[in-house]
This record gives structure tokens, C-alpha cells and sequence, in this order.
């Protein structure tokens, strides 16, 4: 099983924790990567860009933080997505069950899915299985 690197972008301290907690027991990554809003993401994805070695294989981010929500990172990450030099598959993971959020997120094509909370074990397997050999 190879270890990847993942990217929590979430600014709930508690989530963050028991989600890192889940990461690290499961022995899925060798590397976590975490930000409080989506601006401090994209200044870290706008400047790491070019550079593979760091960049995350998959992003789980939140829908709902100040400064710079879910939305509006994906529409900043868009548009430095191509010159990103590394795939990387982005989960919206949210405790919002509206309707709206998941149309729209189905309608995105820089998601690979969307996790409802609580982040689970399983829900870690099943988004990362893709990288498992």
C-alpha cells in the first residue's frame, strides 16, 4: 500500500484533529497538509504550483470558512489548475445536506466527490482506494 499526501482544508480546529487522528491510524499517508481557510490554501497551491514534491495528491475541503469558502477556493484554484504540475483529486467534505451544494458540486469538474461529516475511516479508504495498489 503507498502512502500518499493529503491536504485538509477546514477551519473547524476540532475537525482538524480527529481528521488528522483518522489519517494517521490508517497509515494511508505519509504527510498531512493543513490550512484554516481557502486563501491560505491558494497562496500555498500559487506558489507550490511547479513544485510536485509538496503538492498534495488529494484535497479534502470544506464548503463553509471565513475569508474564503470551499466555492471560492475551487474558483481560484481553477484558475491555476493547469499549470498545477501534479493531478490531485479534491473531495468537498461538509456537514450541509442542501440539495444546492450537492448539484453544484456534481456539476464541478475539478471534484472527484463529496463527503458528507462526520470524516470517517471508511470514507478515508474510499476516497484514497484510487492510489492504493
Amino acid at each position: 500500500m503507498s502512502q500518499i499526501k493529503i491536504c485538509l482544508i477546514d477551519d473547524d480546529k476540532i475537525y482538524q484533529f480527529t481528521t488528522k487522528k483518522i489519517i494517521s491510524n490508517s497509515k494511508l499517508a505519509e504527510e498531512i497538509l493543513t490550512f484554516s481557510d481557502g486563501e491560505e490554501a491558494i497562496e500555498f497551491f500559487e506558489a507550490s504550483k511547479q513544485n510536485k514534491e509538496i503538492l498534495p495528491d488529494v484535497i479534502f475541503l470544506d464548503i463553509n470558512m471565513p475569508y474564503m469558502d470551499g466555492w471560492q477556493f475551487l474558483e481560484a484554484y481553477a484558475k491555476i489548475h493547469a499549470e498545477i504540475l501534479k493531478p490531485i483529486r479534491i473531495y468537498l467534505v461538509s456537514s450541509s445536506v442542501d440539495e444546492a451544494d450537492t448539484k453544484r458540486a456534481s456539476e464541478n469538474n475539478l471534484l472527484s466527490g463529496y463527503i458528507f461529516k462526520p470524516f470517517t475511516k471508511e470514507k478515508l479508504i474510499e476516497a484514497t482506494s484510487f492510489f492504493q495498489s
